[in-house]
This record gives C-alpha cells, structure tokens and sequence, in this order.
C-alpha cells in the first residue's frame, strides 16, 4: 500500500522550502524598513526568505549612502550660503 501524500501545508522535501531572497530584493525590505512602512503580509513572507546577513549588509550599505548623501547636501548649503 503507497503512502499518503504529505499535507499540503509542508513541502514533500525539507531542502525544497522557500527560495533565499536575491540581494535586489532586499533593498526594497530595508528602504521600507527605514521609513516604518511595511504590510503584514508581505512581512511575514520576508521572515521566511530573508537571511539576517542580507538584511545587516544591505542596511549598513543604506545608511553609509543616507549619511555621505547628508554630508553632501550640508556642504552645498553651506559652499551657497558663503558665495
């Protein structure tokens, strides 16, 4: 007698679960993530494919480009206020 199918809530092979997040894919997560606006569902299914590696190379990345872009911002202001 064959054996049942397995319930079609779990995967018939563990190394079959879900896909790794691609680094583009990421970005979007973080960028979400530094304006506080993200939706339940699609939270969620980034817990499953989101690996905290990406998440802390990607967010450091971001914040180092928020910060020289600042910097620039404060140097044009201040080179225009001078002239």
């Amino acid at each position: 007698m064959p054996l049942p199918p397995p319930p079609p809530d779990r995967p018939a092979d563990p190394s079959s679960g879900p896909r790794a997040a691609s680094w583009l894919e990421v970005v979007p997560v973080v960028l979400s993530s530094f304006f506080g606006i993200r939706k339940g569902r699609s939270m969620q299914r980034d817990t499953v494919t989101l690996r905290p590696q990406q998440v802390v190379v990607v967010g450091v990345l971001m914040a180092l480009v928020l910060v020289l872009l600042l910097v620039l911002v404060v140097r044009f202001i201040i080179a225009s206020a001078a002239a």
